[in-house]
């Protein structure tokens, strides 16, 4: 989804450098370590959840918008059958008034479709540079001079598995990620909405 940002983001830690005179030192030994960053966006719960969130809030959006269209197919079958009956002065413009009705729920389909797109970017967004904070602090307290990216834009060509920090990443992340499912926070919203009204 944006695992590309998320390899954009890791690049910036890749980049952090250690002090001048371990640069200029040739026997300074960098600890060094690797995460496969697009097993950590499938892994992580709270991907998951945010997955599952606009997954349910599409499916619901979309229920709503079916009865529309049900209507709208009705009405063109309806004017299929009477078409003939009702003269062609009346067929063009019941005619004119479907090819409007039609482009109408293709722009409002599509306004669903780019509404859910953007909140679910929006959250992404956030919650890639809450990882990217997350795998930053971990590597200051592991005392890691270079973190990797092993994903498909990853300088890294080969590293030994002794080196791959990823199921320890996931495992803290899930650990302190203490989200509730995607259903029980679309469920709580609906309940917020309707206090609300």
């Amino acid at each position: 989804m944006k695992k590309g940002i998320f390899v954009l983001g890791l690049a910036g830690l890749l980049l952090s450098c250690g002090n001048n005179n371990s640069a200029t030192n040739a026997d300074t030994v960098f600890k060094t370590a690797y995460i496969d960053s697009s097993k950590l966006m499938t892994e992580y719960q709270e991907v998951k959840d945010i997955e599952s969130k606009y997954k349910i809030k599409s499916e619901e959006k979309g229920k709503q918008f079916e009865s529309e269209i049900a209507k709208f197919q009705q009405d063109v079958q309806s004017f299929q059958a009477n078409a003939a009956q009702k003269g062609q002065e009346w067929a063009q413009q019941k005619s004119a008034e479907l090819q409007k009705r039609e482009q109408q729920l293709q722009m409002k389909q599509q306004a669903l479709f780019q509404e859910l797109q953007s909140e679910s970017a929006t959250e992404m967004d956030s919650l890639v540079k809450k990882v990217k904070g997350f795998i930053s602090d971990y590597a200051k307290k592991n005392n890691l001079d270079y973190v990797f990216n092993t994903e498909e834009a990853s300088t890294v060509i080969y590293a030994k598995d002794q080196y791959n920090i990823t199921e320890e990443i996931i495992k803290e992340l899930n650990a302190k990620y203490s989200g509730k499912t995607a259903a029980t926070n679309i469920d709580s919203e609906k309940t917020t909405e309707k206090e609300e009204k």
